[in-house]
């Protein structure tokens, strides 16, 4: 059980007690964002939406979410926002540890894009990623530990229905679901995408694979794969 800490509003300087709040994740999980505790809280002025939320990986299953920023309401009409900090010490991230440069796999046909997407995704530490044979209709090509795989090795920009496909695989298979395309996303791929937290990568014939939205940046800083139980679907979605 978390213990409370005093909090005193910047405001009116009166003093709480707060308690770090839990909020579930769909792996069953509780996720808790931490709280910078050295740093002074702040008066909320102007609300965004941006702003009222903190981009956490649940520790149980990896998953990247979105969560409500630490804040209270004091008695006095001042919404108070404490400062999200970083997980606490002894939870390692896959990001944390060295990793050696990825090895490009040259792409010369629509099965070497498939490949190359499969090497990316193990050395993001992703484990037992295997590819379908033959390819299946909707694209979902990859299957590992915790991630699913879509690779478009058409000339056509992947559209959002094929994100969503993805996602959906995604939530059957409680994984992770990462895209892969050869021409790129359309206008409306990359805003349901960023909106389902799912990483976008764009392959091109040297075999790099290149990050397209903020999911796919974060996923290549922090690595991939299973942390401490199975993953489940992305939560906030």
């Amino acid at each position: 059980m978390k213990q409370s800490r005093p909090v005193r509003c910047p405001a009116c300087r009166r003093e709480h007690s707060y308690v770090p709040p839990e909020y579930p994740c769909s792996c069953g999980a509780a996720v808790s964002v931490p709280v910078r505790w050295d740093r002074d809280p702040a008066p909320v002025r102007h609300r965004s939406w941006a702003a009222s939320w903190a981009e956490l990986d649940c520790p149980s299953c990896g998953r990247a979410g979105q969560w409500p920023q630490p804040e209270f309401d004091c008695p006095c009409g001042v919404t108070v926002r404490l400062s999200a900090g970083r997980p606490e010490p002894g939870a390692v991230r896959d990001g944390e540890r060295e990793r050696a440069p990825f090895t490009p796999l040259t792409i010369r046909t629509g099965y070497d894009a498939v490949a190359c997407a499969a090497q990316f995704l193990r050395w993001l530490g992703f484990r037992e990623v295997r590819t379908a044979v033959p390819r299946p209709e909707s694209g979902v090509d990859l299957h590992g530990q915790g991630v699913v795989g879509l690779v478009n090795t058409t000339t056509e920009p992947t559209g959002s229905r094929e994100i969503e496909t993805l996602w959906m695989h995604g939530l059957l298979e409680a994984a992770r679901g990462v895209a892969f395309s050869l021409a790129g996303y359309d206008r409306r791929a990359r805003a349901r995408a960023d909106a389902l937290r799912l990483p976008l990568f764009v392959l091109d014939l040297t075999g790099a694979p290149q990050p397209v939205n903020d999911p796919a940046d974060t996923l290549l800083r922090d690595g991939g794969g299973p942390r401490h139980q199975e993953p489940g679907p992305a939560a906030g979605t």
